[in-house]
């Protein structure tokens, strides 16, 4: 039995926290006051999210939710750092969107070669020789390594295919592509055969090539989740060009144009923007037409919409080569397959500043420690004014300023938390 088709996952990702930094002191024989030699903690290994062409579904992902890259090792004395901790790779299809799984918010379109950084590792604790200075020459103190980022996100395959082959169940999709491509889909006399999108190359002439896919069938109500169209609409987001596949055989005793319109209101109830897209109208089974009036109708309506016909029989290979040139002349001069762009927007973390606080001091230093501290620090960018404003006034509604004036803290002090230090100032 095949294995079932996989397009979309909820997972769970965490990178490694970092590693802490060591107090250690140089001892060797005949070297006096050696000094601190405390190595930093490595760096917690980051999740990264890479493009394999050999997959084609996220099946992966169906029973395994929960991804953490390993931690940072700590430091070592004679100012060895700890070893950073191995990034996590995780791989899925080309035409894999990365979504925030609580805002649905695009994070990135896996479409190109580039590894994505999904979640980064925290950042190694110093060492004591980081904290000597003329005053302090002997510092007993290292810090922690922060925290790595955790975040759930959605992965949503979208195929990245230039032509969609869209129609009813059983009017010739996978006899289409079958013949016109070396995909070999499951082909069938009764409706539901395609489970899952299958894939083919099609060649039409020297240095012209596209990518087709047959999505499974569509049927009324399939934007509501009816049938198998809910699951696989995503699939036609990004074809250039839609092929509608019509039966006018009449065999089942459909009528064609009801068919054609029917097929449309659900494209457009899923996207308008789809709804509006490029479209070749395929008559196919004309070999087995039993009435031509049927196939005379289409062709009125479909060109009073202003759209071209074709007739073929996918079966015997008529008129395929036909509709393959047409459809490469058009994409042609329609733009690239889409790419989405990330939409997702940083949102400042909610910190509870109620945690405990230690403030310890060694000399003209202050250490302060807390877990919301760490959370804080782990989630602000350094090189950015705003986000260094934003901190700051953290740092003060907090009430963490008052309690270091209340304990006597001076102008031009240290103020040292984790792998960030500050000169005070009132």
């Amino acid at each position: 039995m095949a294995a079932p088709f996989v397009d979309t996952a909820k997972i769970t990702v965490r990178s490694g926290n970092g590693g802490s930094g060591v107090v250690s002191f140089h001892r060797e024989k005949y070297v006096a006051a050696g000094g601190p030699d405390g190595g930093d903690g490595g760096r917690g290994g980051n999740v990264v999210v890479t493009i394999d062409d050999h997959m084609s579904t996220l099946m992966d992902f169906r029973y395994k939710r929960k991804y953490t890259a390993p931690n940072g090792a700590d430091g070592q004395g004679k100012r060895c750092s700890g070893k950073d901790g191995e990034d996590l790779v995780l791989r899925v299809p080309r035409g894999t969107v990365i979504r925030d799984a609580a805002t649905n918010e695009i994070i990135h379109d896996m479409s190109d070669q580039q590894p994505f950084v999904l979640c980064r590792g925290g950042r190694g604790g110093w060492g004591n020789k980081h904290f000597a200075t003329p005053t302090r020459q002997a510092p007993r103190f290292a810090k922690a390594g922060l925290p790595g980022e955790s975040r759930e996100v959605v992965l949503e395959l979208k195929l990245l295919a230039d032509v969609g082959l869209v129609g009813f169940p059983n009017v010739g999709k996978s006899t289409l592509l079958s013949v016109v491509s070396r995909a070999q889909p499951k082909i069938a006399n009764y409706h539901f055969t395609t489970l899952f999108p299958n894939l083919g190359v099609v060649y039409v002439d020297e240095g012209v090539s596209f990518v087709m896919a047959d999505i499974p069938g569509i049927i009324e109500g399939a934007a509501e989740g009816a049938g198998l169209g809910h699951d696989f609409l995503r699939h036609i987001d990004r074809c250039r060009l839609l092929i509608h596949v019509v039966d006018v055989s009449g065999s089942e005793g459909r009528d064609p144009v009801e068919d054609f319109e029917a097929i449309n209101a659900e494209l457009a109830s899923w996207s308008p923007e789809l709804a509006a897209r490029k479209m070749i109208v395929a008559a196919n089974k004309v070999d087995i037409m039993t009435d031509p009036a049927l196939l005379d109708r289409l062709r009125e309506h479909v060109e009073g919409l202003g759209l071209e016909l074709f007739e073929l029989s996918a079966a015997s290979h008529q008129g395929t080569r036909e509709l393959m040139k047409k459809a490469a002349q058009e994409l042609a001069q329609l733009p690239p397959v889409t790419v989405y762009e990330p939409t997702y927007v940083e949102r400042p973390p909610e910190v509870d500043t109620s945690g405990e606080v230690t403030i310890q001091r060694y000399d003209d230093t202050w250490v302060v420690e807390a877990p919301w501290l760490q959370r804080l620090i782990a989630n602000v960018n350094f090189g950015d004014y705003e986000s260094r404003n934003w901190f700051d006034k953290v740092l003060r509604q907090s009430g963490l300023f008052d309690r270091l004036e209340s304990m006597g803290i001076q102008d031009g002090e240290i103020v040292s938390l984790y792998d960030l230090e500050f000169e005070y100032q009132r």
